[in-house]
C-alpha cells in the first residue's frame, strides 16, 4: 500500500507541484491550501508524513502543530515536516520542541532534493 502523505500549501503553483511529483513517485498524496482545511485533515490522522507550509491564510503551521500537541488525532500522523521562505531559527527550534521532523526552506530545494528529503523520512 502506497504511503500516505498531506501537502498543507497555500500557494498553488506550489502546492500542485509537490502533488504531482509525489504522486509520480508512487506516493498517495492529498492536499489542503489553508490552515483551516489542513488542521481539519490533520484531526482525522493517518498520514505517513504531512508537508505543512509555516504561512498559510486562517491559521498557520506553528498554530497547527501546537493545536496537534494539545489535541492529538485519534489516529497518529507520523511525520512532519515543515516547508517555509523563512530561515528564522526560532521558528525552526519552535517547530523541533513541537515534534517536526525536518524542515525545508522552500527557495532552496529543487523537486528532486525534495523527493530525496521525503524519501528519507518515509522509505
Amino acid at each position: 500500500m502506497a504511503k500516505k502523505i498531506l501537502v498543507v500549501e497555500d500557494e498553488l503553483f506550489l502546492r500542485e507541484l509537490y502533488i504531482q511529483i509525489l504522486k509520480d513517485a508512487g506516493y498517495d498524496v492529498d492536499s489542503a491550501s489553508d490552515g483551516d482545511e489542513g488542521m481539519a485533515k490533520l484531526r482525522s490522522g493517518g498520514y505517513d508524513l504531512v508537508l505543512l507550509d509555516i504561512v498559510l491564510p486562517k491559521r498557520d503551521g506553528i498554530q497547527i502543530l501546537k493545536e496537534l500537541q494539545k489535541t492529538p488525532p485519534q489516529k497518529p500522523n507520523h511525520a512532519i515536516i515543515v516547508m517555509s521562505n523563512i530561515d528564522k531559527e526560532a521558528t525552526i527550534a519552535e517547530g523541533v520542541a513541537l515534534g517536526i521532523k525536518g524542515h525545508i526552506i522552500k527557495s532552496d530545494y529543487t523537486p528532486d532534493q525534495l523527493l530525496a528529503e521525503v524519501k528519507r523520512i518515509i522509505p
